[in-house]
Formats: structure tokens, C-alpha cells, sequence
């Protein structure tokens, strides 16, 4: 059976390249990460009209092929190290000559290659002509003129694609003239690295001597590996041509390079690929609408408003849904409760998987419109102007621009994940700008600090969900920047850098792209339940279930329920009342006994200070391992301290009629969950990133008493003004 081609996605960010990638393949795609990396691997499987398959990867987006950055470097390893049968360019119509520079560079690498020349009816609305074929004459490749958001085109592009992949032909680097100087070291460059064989069964020798004067880490670190000899040889030339370039020219190797290459994709437009019918100074659709959105009075308030509306949404819409799952969840339960014959097991399946995690799955219905929401805003091109604003608020707190997509990514907006938001991070060229950043984006408002935020909400500020969640998620982004100034004036001092960013065009997001985004996250959080926190459920189950009661205990309560049956009582019902508390009482004192119990009764002594009794420090130090942990093991916690069937409650239930429980202790719980430690992945995560395990625990020490103090000013204040 022959093997399916394979063809990637390769293009600039916002160029179109997901919506293609989510065209193409639909539900038939899995995420994972690239192997020693945590950039996000997207593949898929495409089935072409005459029934033939073929797997779709979607690399990630970036503007060049130099490493600069972990995108960069993963983009080129795919490509020279898998060698895909295919690959296909997105390139942005409207924005072509920006987008073909990545064009250039994937064609001097040599891999075979089509061009999908998107958007073209925003190129079209904008009034610019192009010439598909004469764009194709000129580069000697394939060029498809496409609208992948409407559908356009892409059938003729994937039986382009299909024939060209059946071809097989060797790869043809393309040579561009980068001068008399540049040609003539390139020369002399290319004879050491053929006469020394280094890394010729892997790249052109033209593009590795490219590399080494554009000075390239990652191939100067490899040709080093493979000769050290012909490195040494290859620097050598190299820091030669760029003491000549800074003495004649006073500009490096890499700009001159950058500048011939814009001077090659100028020359091939100029040659009747592109013509413009109107005033090029003509305002088009999108800067009109940017005028309103991002002006510097309005921008802002605008923005507040559309925040403030994402919430009221999510919590309108989801309230229904995820009521009937807590249903669900309570019917289950009664089932278990009904079918099974008390004792571990029993205990296990209702207090540690049921009640535990089925805390978290009810949420599920609050998660998906949350981050329906956000793909609007995403898929719309409105994020970007998110950051843009942001931007001039950023420096003034020691940050760069870039932070502000760090912050959103990792629940900015609401709904996201700290990891992402720290590897987003990388972006960052400063050292300080970065280890800021990354210390602080765990203080976003993440998909798993929401079931926490919504049940206190739901329970303690009913009518007002979207207002308060609406307030803390601008409380995060105050104390994010906050801190983060504050480490840029201790351990992280040192001047911000400029920021420059694209804002892509606005378009209508298109259903099916927002249902595979929405789903995409959704099910990461189902999965997630399903696994880490089921396994962590179960963890806390036996740490509140056991050593349990010692003999004389279980005695005295067997004594007890004695006695009372010898006692007079009106009625049976007055009867199983009192043998109801007594069951209580001892299902207390067994979670009161257990490993997490003792933990948690050791803790309450400081923990007094900010409201928590001790079942509420049991769920906050499950917390340390992943937020979404804090409602199952208060799930767990309550209803191993519950054992009367008729009597059983939801969580929300059992909180709101929980005289230990009031507004202010809710308000100083979620200001905790919001800014204590981040969870273990994450700290892992913020270690690697730093290069020492010492900003990791950091950001776990900081955080937390940083969060207690707050949690304990919360409270104090609270309650003296009679607040509880």
C-alpha cells in the first residue's frame, strides 16, 4: 500500500494558515507537541475527491526561517529533517510583499513548494490586481489564488499540491544575488563546506554558508559538532565579512541580506504581478474601524465594555447547561449510593470520582461558551488590538508589548493556560522583559481557577456573576503588572525595549472555525479532568479517607448509635435524625483524622487568619498540584463529611447553607486561588524557561504569601466593617 503524502502548512501568522489547516481537515486532526519542544504540533488528514488521503501538518507561524525563535527553529527542522512531500505557503494577498519574504527563504532551502495566495478578496476590496500566473512564471512554482475562510479555491490547490507531492523531484534551492561582496564570500564559503562534506546530507552547502554569516546559532552549533575544523574555518569567514560590512558599509551581513531579499521580491512585483486600481493612501474598511477601536480615549472603553459583555454571555447562556450536569452528577451519585454496598469502593466512587471530578466536568458548559467568546474575539483580529493598546500601559510597568499576548494566552481575557502563556514568553529577545513576564502570567484568570471563581460567584454574589468576574479578571492584569514592575525595579532592573507587532485585517470568523477552536480547549479541559485530576481525585480521596478512626473510637461511636436506639423518640423519623448526626459526627472525625485532615488542622492555625478552616486548606493545598483540584477536593471534603443519602447536597448547596461560609470569606478564597502558587506543570515550565529552578520557586514562594496577605487583608477588613 503506497504512503499517503504529506504536505505542511508553512506561513506568517495571520495569514490564514489555521483557518486553512481547519478547512482541510476539520475533526480529523490531533494537537500535540514537536518532540523535545513544547511548540504545538497540529496534524491532520485530508481526503482528496478521488478518495486519496493524505496528512496535513501545520507548522508554526513565523516570518523567516532564521532562528531566532523556538517557532523558527522548529518550522526549518520539520522541513529539512521530515522532508514533506509538499509544502504549502499561505501567503497574505493583501500583504504580499511582507509574506513572500518567508517565500524566498523557503525557496533558497529548496523544498517543493506552492504557493496559496490567500484573502484575495480582501487584496480585491482593497484594490489591488494580481497576476497568479505571472507570480508563478517568475518564482517557477505552482501559485493558487484561494479564500480559505469562504472555501475558495483550496480543492484546486490540494490537486496541485497532490500532483506536484507525486513528482518526487530533488530539491532545487533557489540562488539569489546578494551583491558582489556577499556572492564572493558565499563562494569561497561553499567550496570549505563541500571539500569538508559538513551537513551536505541535510542542506544546500549555498544555504549553510547563509546561515553562518547570518550568524545562526543553531547551524553554527551543529557544523561545530559534526567538523570542528570547517566550523572554525566558516566563523573565521564570516567575522571577516562582517568587520568588512561594518567598516564599508556600516551594516551587518544579515541586514544587507534582509535588504537584497526585499530588494528580489520588489523586482519580481514590479514585472505585472501587482497593480493598484485606487489611491494607495485610501483608508480601507479595517483602518476605519481601527480608528474607533484602538483610539486612545475610546479604545480602552471599548474594550472594558467587550470584556465585560464576554462575561455577561458566558454566564447568561451557561447557567441552564451546567445546572443540568450538576444534576447529572447528583443523579449518578444517588445511584452509586443506591446499587453499591457501603465501604471503600462506595466511598471511592462517590467522594473521590464522582463528586470529585464530576466538581470539574460540571463546569464544562461555563468553559466551552468562555472560550467560544474568546475565539470570536481571537478569529476576528480583535486580540491584536488588545495588545496593541496595552502596549503603552505595558512599559510603563517595565514590560514589553509582546507580554500583553503572554498574559491573554494564559487567561487575560479569561479561560486560557499559564503553560502556553510562558512559552509564549520566548518571543521576548530581553532576558529581564521575559523572566518578568514569565513570573507573573500565572496571575491570569486561567481555564482552571474558572470552576473555582464561578462556584463563589454563583453561591455568594448571585445576580452578580459577570460584575465580579468582571472586576477580578482587571484585579489580575493590576497585580500582574504590579509585580511585575516590582521585580523590574529589584532583581530584574534594566531598560524596556521597543515593541512593533502587525495588526492583521478584521474579518467575520467563520462557524466552523470557531466550533474547532472552541472544542479544541474544551476538550483539553475534559481530558484534563479525566486524567491528571482524576488521578490527583483519588490521591486526596485516600488522604481523607485514611489512617481513619482508631479502635476506641469506632467503639465510641458504635456506642453511641446504642444507646440510641434505647432512647425514647416520638417517631422513626426522629430516630434516624439522631443517628444521621451521629454519622456525621463520625464521618468528621474520620476526615479530621485522615493524612490531609492533620495537614489541614495544622495549617488552620495561620490560615484562620485569612477565613479558611481546615477542609478548605485540604482543597488549596490540592491546589498546588492543579487549581482545578480545589473543587473536587471540596467536593471530596463535604461529602465524606455528609453520609446521609436524604440529606445530600450539591457543593454550591452545602456552601451556601455552611454557617462557616459568608461573602467575605468567599471573596478572600478566590483572591487566594487567584494568585497563590501556580500549579505544578507550570512551575516546571517556568524552571526550564529560565534556565534555573530557582525562578520556579520563586514564583511558587512570592505567590503564595503574597496571595495570603492579600487574602488576609480581604478578610480582616471584611469582617470588621460587618461585611460577613
Amino acid at each position: 500500500m503506497k504512503t499517503p503524502l504529506t504536505f505542511a502548512l508553512a506561513g506568517n501568522p495571520n495569514a490564514g494558515k489555521t483557518t486553512l489547516f481547519n478547512a482541510l481537515t476539520g475533526a480529523r486532526q490531533h494537537v500535540g507537541n514537536y518532540p523535545g519542544v513544547t511548540v504545538e504540533r497540529k496534524s491532520g488528514v485530508h481526503t482528496l475527491p478521488d478518495g486519496t488521503s493524505c496528512n496535513i501538518v501545520d507548522l508554526p507561524g513565523t516570518y523567516s526561517l532564521t532562528a531566532y525563535s523556538i517557532e523558527e527553529v522548529v518550522a526549518r527542522d520539520f522541513l529539512v529533517q521530515e522532508r514533506p512531500d509538499v509544502v504549502i505557503n499561505i501567503v497574505d494577498a493583501s500583504n504580499l510583499e511582507r509574506n513572500l519574504y518567508l517565500t524566498i527563504q523557503l525557496l533558497e532551502l529548496g523544498v517543493p513548494l506552492i504557493i496559496a495566495l490567500n484573502m484575495m478578496d480582501v487584496a480585491h476590496d482593497r484594490g489591488i490586481e494580481l497576476d497568479p500566473e505571472r507570480l508563478s512564471a517568475l518564482l517557477g512554482v505552482p501559485v493558487v489564488p484561494i479564500v480559505a475562510r469562504g472555501g475558495r479555491g483550496i480543492n484546486n490547490l490540494m490537486a496541485e499540491a497532490h500532483r506536484l507531492g507525486q513528482r518526487t523531484a530533488a530539491w532545487r534551492p533557489l540562488r539569489v544575488s546578494y551583491g558582489e561582496d556577499l556572492d564572493s564570500m558565499l563562494q569561497q564559503m561553499e567550496k570549505v563546506i563541500e571539500e569538508h562534506d559538513l551537513l551536505t546530507d541535510t542542506y544546500s552547502p549555498r544555504w549553510l554558508a547563509m546561515k553562518y554569516l547570518e550568524n545562526d546559532s543553531q547551524i553554527r552549533e551543529k557544523g561545530g559538532r559534526t567538523n570542528r575544523q570547517a566550523a572554525t574555518i566558516l566563523e573565521g569567514m564570516a567575522a571577516e565579512a562582517t568587520r568588512h560590512h561594518q567598516v564599508t558599509l556600516e551594516t551587518l551581513p544579515e541586514a544587507l541580506i534582509a535588504d537584497q531579499r526585499y530588494g528580489f521580491i520588489k523586482s519580481v512585483l514590479r514585472q505585472g504581478v501587482l497593480s493598484l486600481r485606487h489611491d494607495p493612501d485610501r483608508l480601507y474598511t479595517t483602518d476605519r474601524i481601527d480608528q474607533v477601536l484602538t483610539n486612545r480615549l475610546l479604545g480602552p472603553v471599548i474594550m472594558l465594555a467587550i470584556l465585560f459583555g464576554l462575561y455577561t454571555f458566558t454566564f447568561t447562556y451557561s447557567e441552564l447547561p451546567v445546572a443540568w450536569l450538576g444534576g447529572l452528577f447528583g443523579w449518578l451519585g444517588g445511584l452509586a449510593e443506591a446499587a453499591l454496598p457501603d465501604g471503600p469502593l462506595k466511598s471511592l466512587l462517590i467522594s473521590g470520582v464522582i463528586d470529585g471530578v464530576g466538581g470539574v466536568l460540571g463546569f464544562v458548559p461555563l468553559i466551552m461558551f468562555m472560550f467560544f467568546g474568546i475565539a470570536v474575539l481571537e478569529d476576528s483580529g480583535y486580540l491584536a488590538r488588545v495588545a496593541f493598546m496595552l502596549d503603552r500601559v505595558f512599559h510603563t510597568f517595565g514590560l514589553h508589548g509582546s507580554s500583553v499576548m503572554a498574559y491573554i494566552v494564559s487567561g487575560g481575557i479569561a479561560g486560557g493556560c499559564a503553560v502556553p502563556g510562558v512559552m509564549a514568553t520566548r518571543t521576548l529577545k530581553s532576558r529581564r522583559e521575559r523572566l518578568a513576564t514569565l513570573l507573573t502570567v500565572s496571575f491570569m484568570n486561567c481555564g482552571a481557577k474558572l470552576p473555582v471563581l464561578a462556584l463563589l460567584t454563583a453561591v455568594f454574589f448571585a445576580g452578580r456573576q459577570a460584575m465580579v468576574m468582571f472586576l477580578l479578571t482587571l484585579l489580575a492584569w493590576t497585580v500582574a503588572m504590579v509585580v511585575a514592575k516590582i521585580y523590574r525595579l529589584t532583581v530584574l532592573k534594566g531598560p524596556s525595549t521597543p515593541f512593533v507587532m502587525e495588526l492583521p485585517p478584521y474579518r467575520f470568523p467563520t462557524l466552523r472555525g470557531l466550533l474547532i477552536h472552541t472544542w479544541e480547549r474544551t476538550w483539553h479541559y475534559i481530558k484534563k479532568a479525566g486524567t491528571v485530576i482524576l488521578a490527583i481525585s483519588i490521591i486526596l480521596w485516600a488522604m481523607m479517607t485514611y489512617p481513619g478512626l482508631s479502635a476506641q473510637e469506632d467503639a465510641y461511636f458504635a456506642a453511641q448509635r446504642e444507646l440510641a436506639q434505647t432512647e425514647y423518640f416520638a417517631s422513626e423519623d426522629e430516630l434516624a435524625q439522631r443517628l444521621s448526626v451521629i454519622d456525621r459526627r463520625e464521618a468528621e472525625r474520620s476526615l479530621e483524622l485522615s493524612l490531609a485532615g492533620r495537614i489541614g488542622r495544622s495549617l488552620e492555625v495561620i490560615s484562620r487568619l485569612a477565613g479558611f478552616d481546615w477542609r478548605t486548606n485540604i482543597a488549596l493545598v490540592g491546589g498546588f498540584a492543579a487549581k482545578e483540584v480545589v473543587i473536587s477536593t471540596l467536593g471530596t471534603a463535604y461529602s465524606l463529611g455528609e453520609v446521609d443519602p436524604e440529606a445530600s447536597e450539591s457543593l454550591a448547596a452545602t456552601l451556601a447553607n455552611d454557617p462557616a461560609w459568608n461573602p467575605v470569606k468567599a471573596l478572600a478564597m478566590m483572591v487566594f486561588v487567584m494568585f497563590y502558587a501556580p500549579c505544578f506543570v507550570t512551575v516546571v515550565c517556568i524552571a526550564r524557561e529560565a534556565g534555573s529552578w530557582k525562578w520556579g520557586a520563586l514564583a511558587m514562594g512570592f505567590n503564595t504569601v503574597f496571595a495570603f496577605a492579600m487574602a488576609v487583608l480581604i478578610y480582616q477588613v471584611g469582617m470588621f466593617l460587618g461585611l460577613g
